[in-house]
């Protein structure tokens, strides 16, 4: 029996049907391991979400020596060919009482508890597995992604790396391709060098697929090499149009760049084929409020209402409107993030800025002093709390405001302002002078109100 005609066995949760020895009179199970890990790996690159027992079919353990299994273990495998876990158990729970070491065994019992969720479980019976046969290449795989979708990364990443040590025997280069597969899935997050590598490894031994240049292309984006992001995407595209991942991923580049109008047909294009994709929808909803078209605003609302309770969208919609000049509506919904992240220093400063444009000055005085504490190098803070301080006559915070400041942004014609009316409170008129001459300097007329204060205040600081 070839491989196709396992894939098409009654079972689909098995590679292979599973068949004792010779010796053996019942033919419960045929000797094949060709196709060990097929699906299994796959569902992992998906993103670890769904039980491996519930969408790929079982691997066997591999042996370092091929031994007879016995009776019991024969009877449970087949009953797992039929996926009656029950009749599993009842004859591998006798055995592995008598037999605790048996590797195979175990294998099996881990299988069957990861089939039925009992995922703490089934994680137990692989470790002891990989203890009694440290070998088995399948043992390592299978817990290191069971590992994987309980989000135990560090402990997932150590087992699939021992199984890239191994001889994967007659699953062969495509089995040990998947593995490095997986790794460079649990490392993208916190180490893309390292998902390159692990990926530059799988492609050694097996042809790219078109999930590896999308991967390619992420892990290329998160490093910055934004140029190798565009054409892997791209790549993706022109064999698969309708990838919403890679045109996802090509749009944040191109809004990334700044290059809007690309964008928004590019996206406009791939809504054709998903309208109802809520990330390409606020994918656009980005591009048309940074082309300040009107158009952001019903679709951030739309959004909003069919998804009320996803705070990435209330987030954006919050800032349209502000943009929007509806400060109270985009406050309001500030508020409400803020009942769910209090110290969150981003939502803080933009609830900040809003309360100055209502005039609530000693709130948002509250609201930048907490940003700040919270993250010292949030330069828009500072701004915030400098012009706060000065509203609520606060000159030595608006003073060390502004220092603070002046560590991340250069100086503008407001912050000048600030500096010298502080001083001028604090009655330094050297200081005073210095800064209301760089105000002047700087505005060029587009103050009108504050260049005529500064001008009279010069008249009186250096009249002699």
């Amino acid at each position: 029996m070839g491989p196709d005609a396992i894939r098409n066995c009654a079972s689909s949760k098995y590679w292979r049907l599973w068949t004792r020895s010779a010796t053996v009179n019942c033919r419960l199970r045929y000797f094949v391991r060709r196709i060990v890990l097929f699906v299994l790996m796959l569902a992992l690159i998906a993103g670890f979400g769904q039980s491996s027992a519930q969408n790929a079919a079982k691997p066997e353990p591999d042996a370092a020596v091929a031994q007879p299994i016995s009776d019991e273990v024969a009877e449970a495998e087949a009953a797992i060919v039929k996926s009656d876990w029950k009749a599993a158990e009842a004859k591998l729970d006798p055995w592995l009482a008598a037999h605790p070491a048996d590797a195979r065994a175990l294998f099996d019992a881990g299988y069957v508890a990861d089939a039925q969720n009992r995922l703490e479980a089934a994680a137990g019976f692989y470790r002891r597995a990989v203890e009694a046969n440290p070998q088995s290449f399948e043992a390592h795989v299978e817990l290191g992604l069971l590992l994987a979708r309980q989000n135990n990364l560090p402990d997932a990443r150590t087992e699939l790396e021992a199984a890239t040590r191994l001889d994967p025997g007659e699953a062969g280069a495509v089995a040990k391709a998947r593995a490095w597969r997986a790794l460079a899935e649990i490392d993208r997050g916190d180490d893309p060098a390292k998902a390159s590598a692990d990926l530059l490894e799988a492609l050694k031994l097996t042809p790219e697929t078109p999930k590896d240049t999308l991967l390619a292309a992420e892990l290329a984006a998160q490093a910055g090499q934004l140029d190798a992001a565009e054409q892997a995407y791209r790549r993706v595209l022109a064999k698969d149009p309708k990838s919403a991942a890679a045109n996802a991923g090509l749009a944040h580049l191109l809004i990334a760049r700044k290059q809007y109008a690309e964008a928004e047909t590019l996206l406009r294009a791939a809504l054709e084929q998903a309208p109802e994709d809520t990330a390409l929808t606020t994918q656009l909803g980005t591009v048309l409020a940074a082309e300040d078209k009107a158009e952001a605003l019903p679709l951030f609302q739309k959004l909003h209402e069919a998804h009320p309770n996803d705070l990435a969208i209330t987030r954006l919609l919050a800032a349209v409107l502000d943009d929007a000049g509806d400060v109270v509506g985009s406050d309001k919904l500030y508020v409400s993030l803020l009942a769910a992240s209090p110290d969150d220093p981003a939502l803080l400063v933009s609830h900040g800025q809003n309360l100055i444009r209502q005039m609530k000055n000693a709130e948002a005085y509250a609201a930048f002093n907490k940003a700040t504490q919270l993250d010292p190098a949030n330069a828009d803070g500072w701004s915030g709390l400098a012009f706060a301080a000065s509203n609520t006559n606060r000159p030595a915070v608006t003073l060390h405001s502004l220092t603070m400041r002046s560590k991340f942004l250069p100086e503008i014609p407001s912050t000048y302002f600030l500096w010298a009316t502080a001083y001028d409170t604090l009655h330094n008129k050297a200081q005073a002078v210095v800064y209301y001459h760089h105000f002047l300097d700087a505005s060029a007329g587009k103050f009108p109100d504050q260049e005529r204060e500064a001008r009279q205040r010069l008249l009186v600081l250096e009249k002699k």
